[in-house]
C-alpha cells in the first residue's frame, strides 16, 4: 500500500464505521446495507452534535429545548424521541427498526431542509434486528462529532464507505461515487473559491464536498459558494443531501430527481464552475425529441453516446467568466463518429478548451475505460492556446485492481495549469506541452495528450551504441537458442506417450 498521502485507503477510524457494515453483510447485499450504515452514520452524527450544543445551553442555563438556539449554530435540532439515548436503550430490543424509523421521521419534521430525504425503513422485517442493535452499540461507543484533529470524521466516514460500496457493488456503484482523488484533482486546477457551483449529475455529491474542503483549507468561507446539482437516481440524491447536510453545505439540487437532459431543473443557471463526472458512454440519451434543443450550440450530439451532449450542457450553463472540469472517457478525445469530430473541431475553435489530462488507469472501482479529465474556459488567459498533460504514469497500486493519485501529483499538476495560466510554463517531454488552435487544426481536432506531449527522453547508459547492439544481439542468440532446446525437449515428451508432431 502506498505511504500516507490524504489517500482515502489510508484511513483510520473509518474502519471503526466499516465494521459496522460488516456486521450486517451476512444477510442484505451491499446496496441494501450501504442505506442502513449511512442513515446510522447520519443519525449518530446530528445526535452527537446536538448533545455537544445542549450541554453548552445547559452551562448557561439557556432553554435547552429553544429550536433557534441550535438553528444559530448550524446544527440539526433532535426532538426528544429521537435523541440517541433513546435509540442506545432499545438496541436489544426487537422494536429498534421502529424506534429508528421513528427517529428519522421525527427529526424530518422538526428540520425542513430534511424533509423525505432519511431512510425510514429500518423496521422491515429482512433487516435482522440482533445485528442492527450491534451496529447501535459500536456506534453508542464511538464519538463522531470530533475524532482527533479531524472536525469532519463523520464525513470522511461517510466517503470511506461510499467508497468500499462502490468496490463492491461493482458497476451500478459507479453512478454516485467519484474516486476521491479524480475530484480534488478537478477542484486543485478549477480552485472555486467563490461563485456558483454546479454539477448536472452530482452523485453523492463529492465535487461539492471536495469544493466546499478546498475553500476551508485555503482560510475562505464556504457560505461564499452556492451549490446547485441534480441527479437522476432517487436514493443517489438522497444520499447527496445527508452528505452535504452533515457538512453544513445547502444545496439546490431541484425539488426532486429528474433526468438532466429532458428535465433540467436549473434551465437559466449560469454557473462560474461546473465540476462533473457524467456517465461515461451513455447510449440511447435522445428519443428525438431534444433534437432542436438550444444547448446543442455546436452540433446534435449522437444519440449513441451523451458525451458530447454533457459537455454541450455544461458549456450552455457557464457564466461569461466560468469554467468546467470534467471526466471523460478517451473516446470523447479522438472520436469522429455521429459527427462527434466536427462537434470537438467547433469547441476547440471557439477557443473553450484550456486543458486535457489523460489520467492513469485503475483509478475507478466500476471500470477499467481510460478516462481523461477536460477544462473548458469561456475567458482564458492564454488565448489560442491548449496544456495538454500526461499523467498516465502517476498513482500508485493500493490493491490488486485499484490505482490512487498522491497528494503531491495532484500538487504538480495544479502547479503545471498554474505556470501554464501565468504565461511561464515550459513545456517537458513526456509530460506537458502548450500547443495553439493551429497545431491542433493540424492533428485533425484530436486532442490525445500523447500526440503533443511526446516521449520522454531516454537516459543514456554510457554504452556505445555499437558495444550495445553486438550484447543484446548476443543474448536474443542465446534465447532463440533455448527456445529451440525446449521446443526439442516438449517434441520428446509428447512422443513419448504417443503425440507426433
Amino acid at each position: 500500500m502506498a505511504a500516507a498521502n490524504n489517500n482515502t485507503a489510508d484511513v483510520g477510524f473509518e474502519q471503526q464505521i466499516w465494521r459496522a457494515a460488516d456486521i450486517l453483510r451476512g444477510n442484505m447485499d451491499a446496496a441494501e446495507y450501504k442505506h442502513v450504515v449511512l442513515g446510522l452514520i447520519f443519525l449518530k452524527y446530528i445526535s452527537d452534535k446536538f448533545e455537544e450544543r445542549y450541554r453548552e445551553l445547559e452551562a448557561d442555563n439557556d432553554d435547552v429545548e429553544d429550536k433557534d438556539a441550535y438553528i444559530e449554530k448550524n446544527v440539526f435540532f433532535v426532538p426528544p424521541s429521537a435523541r440517541w439515548n433513546v435509540i442506545s436503550e432499545a438496541a436489544r430490543k426487537e422494536e429498534i427498526g421502529a424506534v429508528i424509523d421513528d427517529a428519522m421521521r421525527a427529526i424530518e419534521k422538526e428540520n425542513k431542509r430534511l424533509k423525505d430525504i432519511l431512510p425510514k425503513n429500518y423496521a422491515r422485517s429482512e433487516l435482522d434486528k440482533r445485528r442492527l442493535g450491534d451496529v447501535v452499540d459500536l456506534f453508542t461507543n464511538t464519538k463522531m462529532k470530533d475524532h482527533g484533529a479531524n472536525k469532519d470524521i463523520l464525513g470522511r466516514a461517510y466517503e470511506y464507505c461510499l467508497s468500499k460500496f462502490a468496490e463492491q457493488e461493482g458497476k451500478r456503484a459507479g453512478e454516485f461515487y467519484t474516486p476521491s482523488c479524480v475530484v480534488r484533482t478537478l477542484v486543485e486546477v478549477l480552485k472555486p473559491f467563490n461563485g456558483r457551483v454546479y454539477d448536472p449529475c452530482c452523485g453523492s455529491g463529492g465535487m461539492f464536498v471536495q469544493s466546499a474542503d478546498f475553500v476551508t483549507h485555503h482560510a475562505g468561507n464556504i457560505n461564499n459558494l452556492s451549490v446547485f446539482g441534480q441527479d437522476a437516481n432517487p436514493t443517489t440524491r438522497k444520499m447527496a443531501l445527508m452528505n452535504l447536510a452533515i457538512r453544513g453545505i445547502e444545496a439546490n439540487l431541484g425539488s426532486y430527481n429528474a433526468d438532466t437532459f429532458y428535465n433540467d431543473m436549473h434551465p437559466t443557471l449560469k454557473a462560474d464552475y461546473i465540476l462533473a463526472n457524467p456517465p461515461f458512454n451513455l447510449s440511447d440519451w435522445n428519443d428525438g425529441s431534444l433534437n432542436d434543443d438550444p444547448r446543442w450550440k455546436y452540433g446534435l450530439p449522437p444519440s449513441g453516446n451523451a458525451n458530447f451532449a454533457w459537455l454541450q450542457h455544461m458549456i450552455y450553463h457557464l457564466a461569461p467568466n466560468g469554467k468546467i472540469g470534467m471526466v471523460l472517457a478517451n473516446g470523447s478525445l479522438s472520436s469522429q463518429s455521429g459527427g462527434e469530430g466536427e462537434i470537438r473541431r467547433k469547441i476547440v475553435e471557439d477557443d473553450l478548451v484550456e486543458g486535457i489530462i489523460a489520467m492513469p488507469t485503475q483509478l475507478f472501482y466500476t471500470t477499467q475505460i481510460p478516462v481523461s479529465l477536460w477544462f473548458i474556459n469561456r475567458d482564458k488567459t492564454q488565448k489560442g492556446q491548449t496544456l495538454f498533460i500526461d499523467a498516465r504514469k502517476m498513482g500508485d497500486m493500493i490493491n490488486r485492481r485499484l490505482r490512487e493519485m498522491r497528494q503531491d501529483e495532484i500538487a504538480k499538476i495544479a502547479a503545471t495549469f498554474e505556470a501554464f495560466d501565468n504565461g511561464n510554463l515550459e513545456n517537458v517531454k513526456g509530460y506537458c506541452a502548450v500547443a495553439t488552435t493551429a497545431e491542433i487544426a493540424k492533428q485533425d481536432y484530436i486532442l490525445t495528450p500523447g500526440r503533443y506531449v511526446g516521449i520522454e527522453d531516454q537516459k543514456d547508459d554510457g554504452e556505445p551504441f555499437e558495444a550495445k547492439m553486438t550484447r543484446l544481439s548476443g543474448e536474443l542468440s542465446d534465447m532463440f537458442k533455448r527456445s529451440h532446446d525446449l521446443e526439442e525437449e516438449i517434441r520428446k515428451r509428447l512422443g513419448a506417450i504417443g503425440y507426433e508432431i
